[in-house]
């Protein structure tokens, strides 16, 4: 951080500070939130199918509106979609604790789903990562993913205690009044947020759009990162629920979670800085595949508190180490006009993916009693991710040169 500051103004350092709080707050419980599936479906009565397709519609509709919240972001600011989303994402919270019929749990999967979207960490570190010079780029979007994987390390664990202590209910709202601290650290990100440019000749978004679908390296990454939202939200929803189901305390699930975040933290960390020095390309290639290796070496050894903190520190490194990697390809590749919208249509991917890996999940757990085909498609998944990646080319693409010219 002290090298950084030498070289970035101080308004900027202070966006940074402050976009990374925001990305701990708004990743960490909405990404910590799978705690909460055992107990309330145990006391409510429910399958697990409810509140996995609660998760899953909030996956999706974070990935719908992150193309939306990226494109006015990109023509008007981060600001006000971020306040909007923080406070959509605390009345949506807040409803799911209060709202305890089947239907409008699940219908609460929108509204979280759509604040989430606008307020999450990729649009604060698109946001960033437009102000800081190019060769810094990586390395700040590593930094912001960090921020996201500490939340996620704090959440679980938070969530789990407080849980504990005043009960499922009293918890939700706690964590729906977290998200109101996001307010007034916008404040900060307004003053470093780089102002919309007047250009000569407006090169409409939907046109945009479909020269970076032209660029084959961006379509790639595109289906890539519905590898990755499925890999994340299924191993994020069930994971503490399948540890449960095995015999294992409660606080071996949530301490799961937490080691995926502690350990992310470091693996964004790398990731950023790594995408500096060697190639993006192959090295999501190689975080994908390394998924795959330890994804099967976990469901082959018999389950116990040992491997379960292993796997969690492994799945850790590889966790969110994709995002600095992706953001920073797309950025390079397709340049920064349309940064926002376009990272957001990739990250809409991303949670198609893990609606499936959500809702499939607690699907076919209802239907067979078991995880087993959800672990053989995570593996699969992974090794056809390997492939897709290793075409991809840093080349700069239509849209970068047109940029550029």
């Amino acid at each position: 951080m002290a090298e950084i500051q030498k070289k970035i103004d101080p308004a900027i350092l202070y966006a940074i500070i402050a976009g990374c709080v925001i990305s701990f707050i708004s990743f960490g419980f909405s990404a910590s939130f799978s705690v909460f599936l055992r107990p309330m479906s145990v006391d409510l009565g429910w399958g697990r199918e409810v509140f996995s397709l609660s998760l899953a519609i909030q996956v999706l509709m974070w990935g719908v509106t992150q193309p939306l919240a990226g494109a006015y972001a990109d023509k008007h600011g981060p600001t006000q979609v971020l306040a909007f989303g923080a406070i959509f994402a605390a009345l949506g919270f807040a409803l799911r604790g209060i709202l305890l019929d089947e239907t409008m749990f699940i219908f609460t999967g929108f509204i979280v789903g759509i604040g989430t979207g606008a307020c999450s960490f990729p649009v604060v570190i698109v946001a960033l990562g437009k102000v800081v010079e190019a060769k810094q780029r990586s390395f700040i979007l590593g930094l912001g993913t960090a921020a996201a994987s500490a939340g996620m390390f704090a959440g679980a664990p938070l969530a789990t205690i407080i849980m504990n202590t005043v009960g499922w209910d009293a918890a939700i709202l706690f964590v729906a009044a977290s998200f109101l601290i996001i307010l007034p650290l916008l404040f900060f990100i307004s003053r470093a947020s780089e102002k919309p440019k007047a250009h000569r000749e407006q090169l409409h978004t939907i046109k945009a759009i479909k020269i970076a679908f032209s660029d084959r390296s961006y379509t790639l990454l595109f289906f890539g990162f519905f590898v990755c939202g499925f890999h994340v939200q299924f191993i994020q929803t069930h994971l503490p629920a399948y540890i449960t189901d095995e015999g294992l305390a409660p606080i071996i699930g949530a301490w799961s979670l937490a080691l995926i975040g502690l350990f992310n933290i470091g693996g964004s960390f790398l990731s950023g800085w790594s995408g500096q020095l060697y190639s993006k390309p192959k090295l999501l290639a190689g975080i994908y595949a390394s998924r795959a290796v330890v994804i099967t070496i976990f469901i082959f050894t018999p389950l116990s508190e040992p491997s379960v903190l292993v796997f969690s520190a492994a799945m850790g490194i590889l966790w969110l180490s994709t995002v600095a990697l992706t953001t920073g390809l797309v950025a390079q590749t397709q340049g920064l006009k349309f940064l926002s919208t376009l990272v957001g249509l990739v990250f809409f991917s991303h949670q198609v993916g893990g609606f499936l890996g959500a809702w499939l999940g607690g699907r076919l757990y209802d239907l067979t009693g078991n995880y087993e085909a959800m672990w053989i498609a995570a593996i699969l998944f992974g090794l056809a991710a390997t492939v897709i990646h290793l075409p991809i080319k840093e080349q700069p693409g239509k849209l970068a040169q047109a940029e550029i010219n």
